[in-house]
């Protein structure tokens, strides 16, 4: 007799975004930066090596933004994927105020670190998104539970958060994403 297959939980990164983060930019241009970034779509096709991770995947999941949705549709995963806000990208704060001008790459970095340190004005709060993290991370494991293997098609740092989440509950992770879009990462229950 064949034992079952271990529960397993992909998360994979979205496509490139329409929005392209680049250019420099002044404080006042990041909220309308953040409100571009949110409603945008994508612009790129997923290589078959991320096509092929989600064979045989029991249910698919995408966050509620337009470009999580897209990837997922892009990846076969049906025109209506199970949508949810619970896995949206952690929201980065940012000015709506202000002169000093910096490349876009810079006060992304500088942005994630203030957040990192408390900082969450216009955005969410570090501790509310690893709050988040930890909910959707156990709405992950029911899932794999009932279907033996669940997709989530997410973003970069709400990934990450989940997937650290997943590793504190025993998931062991045997296929480490990289960041770039449309990276995986692969966790099994133990």
């Amino acid at each position: 007799m064949t034992a079952p297959p271990r529960a397993r939980i992909v998360l994979l990164r979205h496509g490139r975004p329409s929005v392209a983060l680049t250019g420099i930019l002044r404080a006042t241009d990041l909220a309308r930066l953040a409100d571009a970034y949110r409603v945008a779509g994508i612009v790129d096709a997923p290589p078959p090596t991320t096509r092929a991770v989600l064979k045989d995947i029991g249910m698919a999941l995408c966050s509620d933004l337009p470009r999580s949705r897209q990837s997922a549709q892009a990846l076969g995963l049906g025109e209506n994927p199970v949508a949810d806000a619970l896995f949206g990208e952690a929201q980065l704060p940012h000015f709506r105020h202000g002169r000093i001008r910096l490349p876009a790459a810079l006060w992304l970095t500088v942005l994630r670190l203030l957040w990192l340190a408390g900082f969450s004005r216009n955005g969410e709060s570090y501790a509310a998104a690893k709050r988040r993290a930890r909910s959707a991370a156990q709405r992950l494991i029911d899932l794999a539970q009932i279907h033996g293997s669940v997709a989530l098609v997410g973003h970069g740092v709400m990934n990450h958060l989940i997937g650290r989440e997943l590793s504190a509950q025993g998931w062991r992770c045997s296929l480490r994403p990289g960041k770039d879009y449309w990276a995986y990462a692969v966790y099994e229950a133990n």
